[in-house]
């Protein structure tokens, strides 16, 4: 009996046939005798694992086994074994491999979810892609001239679509909560962006290929190697996949050098070449421009609409009647020079953004409404379940304020808002969850940001983000322009409170910065509480300090003869303070597309030959409401269809005559793949059918009800259900013929 040593430490016994044998074990390996008797015994099948984790596992010990095996087979080979001990040891190797090749495929079943492969996946993007250009949703812009990456058109139906949305957008949002909406610039001059920090921050990290200069985005090749790695490498073990997994977790957390050393680690290079990688560095993704014909005025096409809105609040304040919380909202273009444009229309360079400013009192961030929504139950991510590799779960949003998941009520009301708005769109509840930011991900003066991230072929995609910013914006633009960003609260009766004293010496601060004298006054004067004290600590012990002035944009030094720092309690009659602001920006570009996955599916023609691909838009995005067939090509029937369209017309119902010889059949089809959700068809003179695109069922209504019935099921005044209940249901051989 030969010994052959396991990598589980254990000796396991090998016979003179060359298979693993279970009659004899040290008691160190009895855990594994049930093992290998399914070595043994090939008719038992492997039991299906429930985890990943498990599935890996249980892949690296039979993988084990297999090498012991081939080493037994090798052995018996070399000895000059009989032909009979080396067939069996064979045969045995081989149902390892068997056995092994089945649990790859629980595995791969295991990874993509829902039994669907990567695979699957992108054929399934492509069949949604291929019916969007062709019915013309969208089209790559400048296409007879091979197009430029990033850049899409909206055709017909894809402008009735996004128009929809942005009409729902703002009865959602801007109605409901009396919202001011303002349009401001695209270009927007470069000291307005340096204030609010794009100038120097709004980089993503970049990666050039060391030959020919081509550029990547570092975070995504990275994000492509564990993705790639978790999803097709079968060997990976359990400790290496569960490694990947925390990389993706915290990818958005890891610093330039992390990122930089990630990449070596994994020897990740250009995907196009295989050639080495340069070490990441900051791209800013502004498109830089200059205002005017001297060239003299730098400026930005903006890459957020929000700017807008905060260098507007005194007046937008002014015009609310001093009072807050009040919000302003914007619908624009945006534009960000994106390093490598890729996933369609889900990263591209010019985009629609709808933005919410909603100004509240720092002290005060509790929402009258917040009852409306407290008790909705979605998923959420929050940061802590993230960085310990655990999923996102339901939780009730009342009980996430409470605990301090979220960071306050006004924060959780727009969350709630913005879960009511994406589901009544028709995105897929299930598929929509609210991930909390990672430290590293959130600004240093955010009091905490969430993520509304829709499930699509692409995986999770970031379409809404809502945050707390604090007064950091204002505050930027306060000190920067010199003009006070702020909001007053009158007290009823005088308050004694302590007050900051910021005295700057005029004289000593002239002789030492002459010209600068003003800028620094003032950023002197703008200091907060805790910077004016921390300097004046400073300034007793030191005798100066560096100070960093915006407006000059650098580090000046502050003697203590120069300024004069104190508390003095004061009556005041209102508190001045600058509001703290919840922004929620949607990218509607994103929100479309993941509508696009989660309307779309393909059924049987009724021959049952081919498949047709249906949109299930709810009337409310739909790009057209109804279509109106005669039956057949008659002039009779064609003046009735007339005479709907009018109706139609004036009911503000967008429609489509189709009066072609086609079957009606093909009609149904054609109108289906555009999601159009009621098709009216004429086949008498005093009566027609409706059809319901999803269920197919029909209807008969009068000609002059058929308007009013499509009008109220479109405005959701009553569903497809009602309308059952109050017509009779058409049944006829023809219709789907």
């Amino acid at each position: 009996m030969r010994f052959v040593r396991a990598l589980t430490t254990c000796a396991l016994p090998v016979s003179r046939r060359g298979v693993i044998s279970s009659t004899h074990f040290p008691r160190t390996c009895s855990f594994l005798k049930p093992y290998i008797a399914k070595a043994l015994h090939c008719t038992i099948s492997v039991t299906i694992m429930a985890t990943e984790d498990s599935l890996r596992k249980s892949l690296s010990q039979k993988q084990s086994n297999i090498d012991l095996q081939g080493n037994a087979v090798r052995q018996l080979k070399s000895s000059g074994a009989s032909k009979p001990e080396i067939e069996a040891a064979v045969k045995a190797l081989n149902d390892l491999k068997l056995e092994k090749a089945s649990i790859e495929s629980q595995l791969q079943a295991a990874l993509s979810g829902s039994g669907s492969s990567s695979g699957n996946r992108d054929a399934f993007r492509q069949a949604v892609v291929n019916t969007l250009e062709r019915r013309l949703f969208f089209i790559p812009s400048f296409k007879i001239y091979r197009g430029v990456a990033g850049l899409y058109d909206y055709g017909p139906p894809g402008c009735s679509v996004k128009s929809n949305v942005l009409a729902f957008w703002r009865q959602h949002f801007v109605l409901e909560e009396n919202m001011l909406e303002v349009d401001c610039p695209c270009v927007t001059p470069e000291v307005v962006l340096k204030a609010s920090g794009h100038v120097e921050k709004f980089t993503d990290l970049m990666v050039k290929d060391e030959k020919t200069g081509t550029c990547y985005r570092a975070d995504h090749l990275l994000k492509d190697y564990c993705k790639e790695k978790l999803e097709k490498d079968f060997s990976l073990s359990a400790e290496k996949a569960a490694e990947l997994k925390h990389v993706l977790a915290v990818l958005d957390d890891l610093s330039s050098e992390q990122l930089g050393a990630k990449i070596k680690e994994y020897g990740i290079t250009a995907p196009d070449t295989k050639n080495p990688l340069s070490d990441p560095y900051p791209f800013n993704l502004m498109f830089q421009t200059s205002i005017g014909p001297s060239g003299v005025s730098p400026g930005y096409m903006r890459p957020e609409t929000a700017q807008g809105i905060f260098v507007n609040f005194k007046d937008l304040y002014y015009y609310n009647g001093n009072k807050l919380p009040f919000a302003a909202a914007q619908i624009g273009q945006a534009f960000r020079n994106e390093i490598s444009p890729r996933q369609g229309l889900l990263r591209v360079r010019e985009f629609t953004l709808a933005e919410i400013e909603h100004f509240v009192d720092p002290q005060d961030k509790s929402h009258p409404k917040f009852s409306d929504v407290a008790k909705l139950e979605f998923l959420m991510f929050p940061r802590d379940e993230q960085v310990s590799g655990q999923s996102a779960k339901k939780l009730q949003l009342g009980e996430a304020v409470s605990r301090g998941t979220v960071n306050n009520e006004t924060l959780g009301y727009f969350i709630g808002r913005v879960y009511l708005f994406l589901t009544q769109l028709g995105i897929d509840k299930d598929r929509l969850r609210f991930r909390q930011h990672l430290a590293n991900e959130m600004a240093h003066y955010a009091a905490d940001c969430w993520d509304a991230e829709i499930e699509s072929s692409y995986g999770w995609i970031e379409c809404v983000g809502i945050a707390d910013r604090s007064a950091y914006d204002l505050r930027a633009h306060s000190e920067k322009s010199s003009v006070a960003l702020v909001a007053q609260e009158k007290f009823s009766e005088p308050r004694e409170v302590e007050k900051l004293v910021i005295t700057p010496i005029k004289k000593e601060l002239g002789l030492a910065f002459k010209g600068n004298q003003r800028m620094v006054t003032e950023a002197l004067e703008a200091m907060e509480e805790k910077v004016a004290m921390e300097m004046k600590a400073d300034l007793e012990s030191k005798g100066e300090v560096e100070f960093h002035v915006c407006t000059l944009g650098k580090n000046v030094t502050i003697k203590k003869s120069m300024v004069s720092i104190s508390k003095e309690i004061k009556k005041e009659h209102q508190r001045v303070f600058t509001p703290s602001v919840i922004e929620p920006s949607f990218g509607i570009g994103r929100i479309i597309y993941c509508l696009y996955e989660h309307s779309f599916y393909t059924r049987p023609s009724k021959a049952g030959d081919e498949q047709q691909n249906v949109f299930r838009f709810p009337p409310l995005v739909a790009p057209i409401k109804c279509t109106v067939f005669p039956l057949v090509q008659n002039q009779q029937y064609e003046e009735v269809a007339k005479l709907i369209s009018k109706s139609l017309t004036a009911a503000g119902i967008s429609h489509k005559i189709d009066i072609t010889g086609t079957s009606i059949g093909k009609r149904y089809a054609r109108t289906d793949e555009l999601g159009v959700p009621f098709a009216i068809t004429v086949d008498s003179t005093s009566s027609v059918t409706v059809r319901e695109r999803d269920s197919k069922d029909q209807v008969r209504v009068d000609v002059d009800k058929v308007a009013s019935v499509v009008r109220e099921v479109t405005d959701g005044l009553s569903s497809w259900a009602d309308v059952l209940k109050m017509y009779p249901l058409h049944s006829s051989g023809t219709a789907e013929e």
